[in-house]
């Protein structure tokens, strides 16, 4: 017969070890988790800002006779890229990548742009392909390699008008420029509001909708590693103040910059401007989805923003 258990001195038997203990084992399962999951987050921060650089083959610029060419910007890089004029060319456009992305991933418009009489700059941002940097900044540092860009193509050909074509983090580099840049006309595609919609929407497309509530655990990163805040990171924010044409293009099945997204960030730009969703593109290369309506939209927007 097992022993019955002591009686306490009002009158009530003392409480068993066991649930004390389980509590004990509870707490401590629950604490190693959360310690797993920071270390998890924490190591996730760090590879989406280490640096995504490599070499180009002499051949990889598709045959194109660009001039290679280096220029300073203030974001501390010396930045590399690819030059090739129009004898005569009135107008300029600098083609800006995405992230962990090179210049290769705009040369497929370089054909149709220089065919349409544009001299074309495309280079690629600090921290990217052959230009150095420490940390990838999501369009932070990045807008100052965009506004040395700019500067460059100024003192090639300063009687040029210039245009902006900006790809994800291109585009969000191009409006989070500070002072606004120079130019003439913004061409932006596939660009994030904010860095916080922009972490959350990745999130929930890899974790499900239980991924919005990593989003703080990631974006609260910023600080420590980078030295700036999600405030710094608001192209929905810089477009209200840019004034110049601009043309903001968005795949209409984006599940990491949503159709709705685009939508609130051209309905706070500034005019003039328009607006293309593209039915049935994601998060991707638009000109490659559609390639003759994307060049033709193109082509007009910028006869009518630089004539």
């Amino acid at each position: 017969m097992s022993t019955p258990a002591k009686p306490h001195p009002g009158g009530f038997p003392a409480a068993s070890p066991f649930p004390r203990r389980r509590r004990r084992q509870w707490l401590l399962g629950l604490l190693g988790v959360v310690v797993l999951a920071v270390l998890l987050d924490l190591a996730v921060g760090g590879m989406l800002v280490a640096p995504h650089q490599v070499r180009l083959a002499p051949a990889a610029g598709g045959g194109y006779p660009f001039e290679s060419v280096e220029f300073p910007s203030a974001s501390g890089a010396r930045v590399r890229g690819w030059w090739w004029a129009v004898p005569n060319a009135r107008s300029a456009i600098i083609l800006m990548h995405g992230v962990r992305a090179n210049r290769l991933t705009v040369l497929n418009r370089v054909s149709f742009l220089h065919a349409a009489g544009y001299s074309v700059l495309l280079f690629d941002f600090q921290a990217h392909g052959e230009t150095v940097g420490r940390h990838i900044t999501y369009g932070y540092l990045e807008s100052r390699d965009a506004a040395a860009a700019v500067a460059f193509v100024h003192q090639k050909d300063p009687a040029a008008k210039t245009a902006v074509l900006g790809v994800s983090m291109g585009g969000a580099a191009a409006l989070l420029a500070s002072p606004p840049l120079p130019v003439n006309a913004l061409i932006v595609e596939s660009v994030y509001p904010t860095i916080t919609q922009a972490i959350e929407d990745r999130l929930i497309v890899r974790l499900g909708p239980w991924g919005r509530f990593g989003a703080p655990l990631l974006s609260w990163q910023l600080k420590p590693r980078l030295g700036i805040g999600v405030e710094d990171l608001c192209p929905i924010r810089s477009a209200a103040k840019i004034t110049v044409p601009k043309f903001f293009l968005a795949g209409g099945a984006d599940r990491l910059t949503t159709a709705e997204e685009s939508q609130a960030l051209f309905d706070a730009a500034a005019g003039p401007k328009q607006l293309w969703i593209v039915p049935g593109a994601g998060h991707q290369d638009l000109h490659a989805f559609a390639p003759a309506e994307y060049e033709r939209r193109v082509r007009a927007f910028l006869a009518e923003s630089l004539r």
